[in-house]
């Protein structure tokens, strides 16, 4: 990991040039464009491990930026921006993004979530059958879960949820992502549904929501398991 390389696509000079005191004191190379379609075109010929975005570009979208590179690349695309609302959040998340960060943003937050997703590209949740979240171990085969050796009586719906996040650990999965894989696309509307699923689960894997060890609630959003 301490080789990968991040591109920063943002306009703004000084938020540049600490996001790469930032990034390259991290251990991590940082290649920089401060346009939407300069970004692009890095993404495709400098082969970037993660792609570090930022919405409010002077030539384009940043939305539109993560569709261009979402048509042939599944690079992680953690967006760093200073839209804050609800609805921008869940409409990059929706474009492609894996992660959001709201400026101004903590330096330690931001390259945690870097790292994350960094491990998740590296060795992919998904192609694991036993994944361990330190007390927390899922076995994606055998469809159980355990906190400590003891197992956690979790439903089929809870633990399709719950290894949903597994597979995307480190990652923020939307409501709509969520809703739609475990309970199908015609239950968009049903976020009660997911919102008391994750309940239980926290009830069951001894998870708080005001103090998590596991599960992240990104307000009106979505969720996280911590990598």
């Amino acid at each position: 990991m301490s080789e990968a390389r991040i591109l920063v696509i943002e306009d703004e000079t000084p938020i540049r040039r600490f996001l790469k005191i930032a990034i390259e004191s991290a251990g991590f190379t940082m290649i920089e464009a401060d346009r939407g379609r300069i970004g692009i075109e890095r993404a495709a010929t400098e082969a970037p491990d993660l792609v570090l975005l930022d919405l409010g570009l002077p030539d384009m979208d940043g939305k539109s930026v993560i569709g261009a590179i979402r048509e042939w690349s599944q690079v992680p695309i953690l967006v760093l921006s200073v839209r804050d609302a609800e609805t921008e959040k869940i409409a990059a998340l929706d474009a492609g993004a894996d992660d959001y960060v709201t400026k101004p943003f903590a330096t330690g937050e931001l390259l945690a979530r870097l790292r994350a997703l960094l491990r998740s590209r590296k060795a992919p949740a998904a192609e694991r059958p036993l994944l361990s979240f330190g007390a927390l171990a899922i076995d994606l085969a055998a469809h159980t879960v355990t906190v400590d050796g003891t197992e956690a009586k979790l439903t089929r719906k809870e633990f399709e949820v719950l290894a949903l996040l597994a597979r995307h650990a480190g990652r923020l999965v939307t409501h709509k992502q969520l809703l739609t894989t475990v309970w199908g696309p015609a239950h968009l509307e049903d976020s009660h549904y997911l919102r008391i699923a994750v309940g239980h689960i926290r009830d069951k894997i001894g998870d708080d929501a005001a103090d998590p060890k596991f599960i992240v609630t990104e307000p009106g959003v979505g969720y996280r398991l911590l990598g």
